[in-house]
C-alpha cells in the first residue's frame, strides 16, 4: 500500500484556519504540511520577549518588531518564527501577513526545536529569499 499525504496550499490553509479548524492547536504550515507547534517553556518565552524587547528598544519605529506571528511565504509556507523584523508597513498586515521582501531579518530561539530551525525552517526561508 502507498501512502499518501495530503499536501495544503496557503490559500486552502487560510481558509481552515478562518473556519476555526485549528482554533485548539497550534501549527504552522511548511512546505504545505502542517506542523504541531509545540508548547512554549518558560525560557523560550522568556528570551524571545527579551530579544523582541531590546530590539524593539534599539530600533524604535524605524521597523516593526513581530514576535511569534507568521509570515507569509511563496512555498506553500506559513511559518510562525520567534522574531521577525519587518517593514512597519501598518494596516497592510491587516490584509495579509509579512511577504518575503517586506522581512529584513528572522530570528528563531531553539532548544527543543533547534534541528527543525537549522534545517527545514532554515531551507525554506532561504527558499523564499530570506537570509
Amino acid at each position: 500500500m502507498t501512502v499518501t499525504t495530503y499536501k495544503w496550499t496557503l490559500e486552502r490553509y487560510h481558509r481552515a484556519i478562518e473556519a476555526g479548524i485549528f482554533d485548539d492547536q497550534p501549527v504552522e504550515l511548511l512546505r504545505g504540511d502542517l506542523i504541531l507547534m509545540p508548547p512554549e517553556r518558560e525560557p523560550h518565552a522568556y528570551y524571545n520577549t527579551e530579544v523582541a524587547d531590546y530590539l524593539r528598544t534599539l530600533l524604535g519605529n524605524r521597523v516593526k518588531i513581530r514576535d511569534a506571528k507568521p509570515i507569509t511565504l511563496p512555498n506553500d509556507s506559513e511559518p510562525a518564527p520567534d522574531v521577525a523584523i519587518v517593514k512597519p508597513l501598518g494596516e497592510v498586515y491587516l490584509e495579509h501577513h509579512p511577504y518575503p521582501g517586506d522581512i529584513f531579518w528572522i530570528i528563531e530561539i531553539s532548544q527543543a526545536t533547534v534541528s527543525k530551525d537549522l534545517g527545514e525552517k532554515k531551507e525554506i526561508y532561504a527558499e523564499a529569499g530570506i537570509n
